[in-house]
């Protein structure tokens, strides 16, 4: 039933922001920004309802071919750039990294439980980030990014590991290497390597 739930939860976020960018609330980058954070949300259903380890990685690993599909042929237009000449496959790597993440997290090693923080350091810190970086205008630093956008990132991680109750240096680290990741992967892929190597790090138990 859970799976049910979370099928819903997703595509509630999608029909959400769908609506909003119909009626003109959203634009297009603030509705795909929309989803892109709220769909990181699921990440705390997975923690708290998820008993099976099994069913935990199904729905990531579907959304892997419906994102895929999606990207190919515009089955969600409100998460989709017009543009497909850069190859930005960055809405599929979301589902890939999430699909990874609960798949080492809660079957591989025995449900410890260390995907909250990376999951939502990527919908929450890269999703505001961009929006930051689109609407302030600031000095660029690398690969496009901003300064304001690499604040962003830098302070909602911190904010993010504060609340979750990781410890000063954690929260630091967590803070820099989250926004390091971020800035120097190029477009798209930062929804692979940010989650990814914050988990990898937290896994070695050296951030607490």
């Amino acid at each position: 039933m859970v799976v049910v739930y979370s099928y819903l939860f997703v595509f509630g976020i999608i029909g959400i922001s769908t609506f909003f960018n119909k009626k003109g609330i959203f634009n297009d980058e603030t509705s795909r920004k929309f989803i892109h954070i709220g769909v990181g949300n699921w990440i705390i259903v997975a923690y708290f309802f998820f008993e099976d380890p099994f069913w935990s990685v199904f729905p990531p690993f579907t959304f892997i071919v419906l994102n895929y599909i999606s990207y190919r042929y515009d089955l969600f237009k409100a998460m989709e750039r017009d543009h497909k000449t850069k190859n930005d496959l960055g809405t599929v790597y979301y589902a890939v990294s999430l699909f990874i993440v609960v798949l080492l997290d809660f079957v591989l090693f025995d449900q410890v439980k260390l995907s909250v923080l990376p999951i939502l350091v990527m919908a929450y810190g890269d999703g505001l980030s961009a929006v930051v970086g689109t609407h302030f205008t600031s000095k660029k630093l690398y690969q496009n990014k901003t300064m304001y956008g690499s604040i962003t990132m830098f302070v909602v991680s911190m904010v993010i590991a504060g609340i979750l109750g990781y410890s000063i240096i954690g929260i630091v680290v967590i803070g820099i290497v989250a926004t390091v990741v971020e800035m120097w992967s190029p477009k798209g892929y930062d929804n692979l390597t940010a989650p990814l190597i914050l988990y990898s790090i937290l896994l070695t138990g050296l951030v607490v």
